[in-house]
């Protein structure tokens, strides 16, 4: 498989720390990618029309669109199949890679509205309304830390990649505070080697 990505993506960390954890990180070669969120790449573009990352490409030529769908690929691939998990497992690890990819949307378009939109442009409102949502789904991962503890399958890697991507992107907003629970579960995941190996820079 070859993989357009870029080092700071959250989707990107999510997809390859799921390949960490299914032990198919070796089997992707990784591209670099020139996607913005003003500027589509248009080398993946004829074949993702959105032509962002992460997009990946199959030996045939297929394209495989979005870390939703690479992350379920990699999960048919591997011999050990626990990025999904069967029966009950399957919708918690829904339920909270779910939430936590709704952080991560809020937490991009945080990210667009400071760093990438003119000053003169910025909405104060929009977002306010992002940071809500963040700290709304930190609440619900905070009330969900059971279910986090000793879970490594998509729901507990986007948790990671979100959390994450706050101490990366948003290193003042202080989200630990109100979610202490989670903040303890994080500071341990992290070390684990599908987040330690694929930290953003």
């Amino acid at each position: 498989m070859k993989l357009y990505f870029s080092p700071a993506s959250p989707y990107v960390r999510k997809t390859l720390a799921s390949a960490h954890l299914l032990g198919l990180f070796d089997t992707i070669e990784l591209l670099p990618s020139a996607a913005s969120p003003v500027a589509r790449d248009m080398t993946i573009a004829p074949t993702n029309p959105l032509g962002k990352v992460p997009t990946a490409y199959l030996e045939d030529g297929t394209a495989l669109i979005d870390s939703r769908t690479i992350c379920e690929y990699l999960h048919e691939q591997a011999p050990q199949k626990g990025l999904f998990p069967a029966g009950q497992a399957r919708w918690e690890a829904l339920r909270l890679h779910a939430i936590a990819d709704g952080l991560l949307d809020a937490a991009l378009l945080a990210r667009y509205e400071v760093a990438m939109r003119p000053e003169a442009l910025r909405w104060n409102d929009w977002l306010a309304g992002q940071m809500g949502k963040i700290d709304a789904a930190v609440a619900a991962l905070e009330a969900s830390v059971d279910q986090l503890q000793g879970r490594e399958d998509i729901g507990s890697i986007t948790a990671g990649c979100a959390l994450g991507y706050l101490d990366f992107r948003f290193p003042d907003h202080d989200w630990r505070s109100a979610a202490p629970k989670l903040a303890q579960w994080w500071e341990a995941f992290a070390q684990t080697p599908p987040m330690a190996l694929t930290v953003p820079h």
